[in-house]
């Protein structure tokens, strides 16, 4: 109760359009609200979150903190629409002309794959497919319902580290997994920050999550396997994938100073797996945004918006959180969030008193 619920003591008659309601979605959503605004959240999923409510399980962020938070938005105001997949199923050309302005948080939803031969094999998942499957099914029916893919009884491998990496190892961890493998094509970090390596740069050091240290506890050692390249998936004779060909590698320097991966001859290894999960990272938004709006990329093929003034190419419509900068934190989500809201009171009004970071 400490916190409570600040509508606006008046409204401005002007519209804003958020299209997604992850981290950044939600703070600008709330923040142009308590401006005066009439703001309306779309949220392509059955619940409002996106990134808060299906891309981090339960056990990190439990799901009554996000309703708490949403419950004191819809007290302020804020509409809500979900399974509205915005240049899916409606257009989003349409919702820019029913706003005044409209802001574009929709993440980086473009998982990064791996297309190496026996991809198509039963049993090879992106992360994000079993980790979004999971907690929908363990809201929906606590797993009741089986609409979700189960690493009981199953040897696992996840490729790719970070949280992602992690969060698909504490999960299959839950289900009851009988083995878990992490594949790490880079080298095993030092302990300590290496020379070229200094403050304040962020340390690139060994560290051990939550979810290596389940691995460990249950099976006696660290998940992670350094400098793996997987070659190809096995198939069992049925469609299913029975296991991963890989090969070691080793990173030197060129001439110019730049890393350079080479196979390491007489190192190929055969890794068993039942279920495998494509943790790599993302490569940004939904091409279906850009296509309607005619909106510039940049090189990276996120939206085009400058930082701090988020204004893409198409007038009116801004940019925050992931689509924007790539893929990143719940706390860059929720600063972008904020000078995103900043930037768009001060084009509808001509000046702003929100609050933004430098």
């Amino acid at each position: 109760g400490w916190i409570q619920p600040e509508p606006p003591t008046k409204r401005t008659g002007k519209k804003v359009a958020v299209i997604g309601s992850g981290p950044a979605g939600l703070t600008a959503a709330q923040q142009l609200n308590r401006a005066g605004h009439s703001v309306t959240v779309y949220e392509r999923d059955d619940r409002i979150g996106g990134l808060l409510t299906y891309g981090i399980p339960n056990m990190k962020l439990d799901k009554a903190i996000v309703d708490r938070r949403l419950d004191i938005m819809r007290a302020e105001g804020v509409e809500f629409v979900t399974n509205a997949h915005i240049g899916v199923n409606r257009d989003a050309r349409e919702v820019r002309s029913e706003n005044d302005a409209l802001i574009l948080a929709c993440g980086a939803t473009r998982p990064r794959d791996l297309p190496i031969p026996g991809r198509e094999l039963k049993g090879v998942h992106f992360a994000v497919e079993f980790l979004l499957k999971n907690t929908k099914s363990l809201m929906d029916s606590k797993l009741e319902d089986g609409a979700y893919i189960s690493a009981k009884g199953k040897r696992v491998i996840v490729i790719g580290g970070g949280d992602t990496g992690t969060d698909c190892i504490g999960t299959s961890m839950r289900h009851g997994c009988t083995s878990l493998v992490n594949f790490e094509i880079l080298p095993k970090p030092p302990a300590e920050r290496a020379p070229d390596n200094p403050w304040p740069e962020w340390p690139v050091i060994f560290r051990v999550e939550y979810g290596h240290q389940e691995v460990a506890a249950k099976f006696g050692k660290d998940p992670r396997e350094f400098r793996v390249l997987s070659k190809r998936f096995l198939d069992d004779g049925n469609g299913n994938v029975a296991g991963i060909e890989t090969v070691r590698v080793e990173w030197t320097k060129d001439t110019d100073g730049r890393w350079q991966m080479s196979e390491v001859p007489g190192s190929e290894e055969v890794f068993e797996a039942d279920l495998v999960f494509l943790a790599m990272g993302f490569l940004g938004p939904e091409d279906t945004l850009a296509e309607q709006l005619g909106l510039e990329r940049d090189a990276r093929s996120n939206f085009k918006a400058e930082y701090g003034k988020y204004a893409t190419s198409t007038e009116g419509v801004f940019a925050a959180g992931d689509c924007r900068r790539g893929q990143s934190l719940v706390v860059w989500g929720i600063a972008e969030g904020r000078g995103a809201a900043q930037a768009v009171d001060t084009f509808l009004m001509g000046s702003s008193d929100l609050p933004a970071p430098d």
